[in-house]
């Protein structure tokens, strides 16, 4: 059965309540770590052992740029310095964490940076499918805005049937509008955080139709009922609706803080590790 959105979505306010809240909170208990390496942030979640987050801490980066790491010493250091200060907010010590990478490339990439950083890698899971496990999803597909990749995840009958990414994120948004306003990249790619004006969607439409035709390939041959979307660029006002218009008949859901969807959902992915295990045993 699916987690309800009002579930995830409790969990998603509170971790966007925790974001570089360095406030001490001292814990007691199991914990399981994620760290999401994106194009445009990274970011570290902790949750307690009932998956409920407890720390979360978020860099805006330029670091990983459409899943390849082009600063790996940056990333490292920026993974070391969030892991650090979790463990000072909650008094605890950080060895292991989950990560994660977009579909089609190497997993290899996200986990030498982990490793670079002094942790253990206790699991690597593709970015939309983590998704689709937090939401215990059985038949949908999972759509990963993410920095420079769209990345999909279709599920069958509980089960990622598949995984792909193609280029054309919220970087190419930040294009766009850098291009039509004569802004710099950075100031352009402020506008899109933090504006509200739709005539910004407006101006992205021809992007997020491209993202669109992306994920009609990606679903191609399947019947998927419903769409949900994750990455921070669904947060621009707007975007839902140009990107449902394109896919009439289907159910398009997103969360109420598309940005820390996917960090959260590879915290929860130890739960899966864990589950695995115990059957194992």
């Amino acid at each position: 059965m699916s987690r309800t959105m009002a579930e995830v979505n409790r969990l998603l306010k509170k971790t966007a309540g925790l974001i570089n809240n360095d406030t001490e909170s001292l814990f007691q208990g199991e914990f399981r770590v994620g760290v999401d390496l994106g194009t445009a942030d990274i970011q570290t979640i902790v949750l307690d052992a009932a998956g409920n987050p407890i720390a979360a801490f978020m860099d805006w980066t330029n670091v990983v740029r459409d899943g390849v790491v082009v600063d790996f010493f940056g990333a490292s250091q920026i993974v070391r310095e969030q892991v650090r200060r979790a463990n000072a907010k909650l008094g605890i010590n950080i060895e292991q964490v989950i990560t994660s990478f977009p579909p089609g490339t190497d997993s290899r990439i996200s986990t030498n940076v982990i490793e670079a950083a002094g942790l253990e890698v206790a699991g690597v899971i593709d970015e939309p499918s983590s998704v689709a496990q937090l939401l215990q999803l059985d038949h949908a597909a999972v759509v990963d805005i993410g920095g420079g990749t769209t990345g999909t995840a279709i599920i069958e009958q509980g089960r990622v049937v598949r995984s792909m990414d193609d280029a054309t994120g919220g970087r190419h948004i930040t294009l766009t509008l850098a291009g039509h306003f004569g802004l710099p990249y950075e100031e352009a790619e402020e506008m899109k955080r933090t504006s509200k004006d739709l005539a910004l969607c407006r101006l992205a439409a021809p992007v997020i139709g491209k993202m669109a035709d992306i994920v009609h390939g990606h679903i191609e041959g399947h019947k998927v009922p419903a769409i949900y979307l994750t990455g921070g660029s669904c947060a621009l006002p707007g975007f839902l609706e140009v990107f449902a218009a394109e896919f009439p008949g289907t159910e398009i859901v997103m969360p109420s803080h598309p940005l820390y969807l996917t960090p959260l959902a590879i915290a929860t992915y130890s739960d899966v590790i864990r589950a695995k295990e115990q059957r194992v045993g």
